[in-house]
């Protein structure tokens, strides 16, 4: 693979773990503009955000139960493996578990998934732009969203 090295790794790296910081952070535009170039497929929902930064971040906002401005949750982010195409594409897969702890939770883990990824870098810059989201297993989500995702 030429001219893909461990620097391109890293910043593809952070790309995936900024995620997670600024949910749990409850900094919702921030994870919008995470996606502004990018296909964010959400697991349930027919149509994809496509460039479209405001309604990724209305999304999280409209589901979100927030306390005091955050979720309460932390998103661990593991099994992270990331394949260069070229030296400007990758792809890249990870596992996600969330825990959470509100007023009426215990701390918990409510919800694994996955994340698949597709990153290129444009202009000396990594950004997304192909995201999925799918969850496979549920804990107790009363506190996490204001509506009924999954099992």
């Amino acid at each position: 693979m030429t001219d893909f090295g461990v620097t391109d790794f890293l910043a593809i790296q952070k790309l995936i773990h900024s995620y997670p910081r600024f949910l749990d952070a409850g900094k919702l535009d921030g994870v919008g503009q995470l996606f502004a170039s990018a296909t964010v497929h959400f697991e349930g929902r027919d149509d994809p955000v496509v460039n479209d930064p405001a309604e990724v971040t209305r999304m999280f906002a409209d589901f979100l139960q927030l306390y005091d401005g955050i979720p309460r949750t932390r998103h661990l982010i593991c099994n992270v493996i990331v394949e260069p195409e070229s030296a400007t594409v990758a792809t890249a897969t990870s596992t996600v578990l969330v825990v959470q702890a509100a007023p009426t939770l215990p701390l918990q883990p409510i919800i694994t998934g996955d994340y698949r990824d597709r990153f290129e870098k444009r202009d000396g810059q990594w950004r997304f732009t192909e995201r999925y989201i799918t969850n496979d297993l549920f804990g107790d989500l009363s506190a996490h969203g204001r509506y009924t995702i999954g099992a």
